[in-house]
């Protein structure tokens, strides 16, 4: 395995510049452990994950108590249908931008009636990049009652694998960390 790809059963993203210690594993069991004793429930909309978070999620005993659903919106039309992004919030921005994550975010936290959802687009190779959007940015968002956080982030072209861990390693985070209340 070269430095660029990752094991997601460890997530370390070992020898990039994306090394933040973190591992999948113990970043669901936070998720879980931290809405469960809050009484809260989680829904995941993800694209080029591809259902990698729920599945992290899923891993961990006790999760049914937590993780409503998961969306995978890979699509721009599965985009549209599942969770409710506005087309010409597409036609306008693309599927990989903030706008649209913050729109997967806050249609699936209101389809599936939770606490809080957290969404996922971006592009993770190894074809799909420009200059404006290149392979390896990746958009989240999180929404939860006091409202949304968005982010960017820019993993580079360091593998299609190392890039969805590196997703997943993220959206973890963005629910682990304190709120959205």
């Amino acid at each position: 395995m070269s430095d660029a790809e990752t094991d997601l059963g460890g997530a370390a993203i070992a020898g990039t510049s994306l090394d933040r210690g973190a591992d999948i594993s113990a970043l669901a069991r936070q998720v879980v452990a931290r809405y469960t004793d809050a009484g809260w429930t989680l829904a995941i909309a993800e694209s080029c994950t591809g259902g990698l978070v729920a599945g992290a999620i899923t891993d961990i005993a006790g999760s049914s108590a937590v993780l409503d659903r998961g969306f995978v919106t890979y699509s721009n039309q599965a985009k549209i249908d599942l969770v409710g992004v506005d087309p010409a919030a597409l036609a306008a921005h693309g599927a990989v931008s903030e706008t649209v994550a913050r729109q997967m975010a806050e249609g699936a936290r209101r389809r599936a009636g939770v606490t809080v959802a957290v969404s996922i687009t971006g592009i993770a190779g190894p074809g799909g990049g420009s200059a404006e959007k290149p392979v390896g940015l990746v958009h989240f968002a999180c929404a939860g009652p006091s409202g949304t956080v968005c982010r960017e982030e820019r993993f580079g072209d360091i593998g299609r694998s190392a890039v969805r861990a590196a997703s997943v390693v993220m959206a973890l985070t963005m629910l682990a960390t304190p709120p959205p209340k």
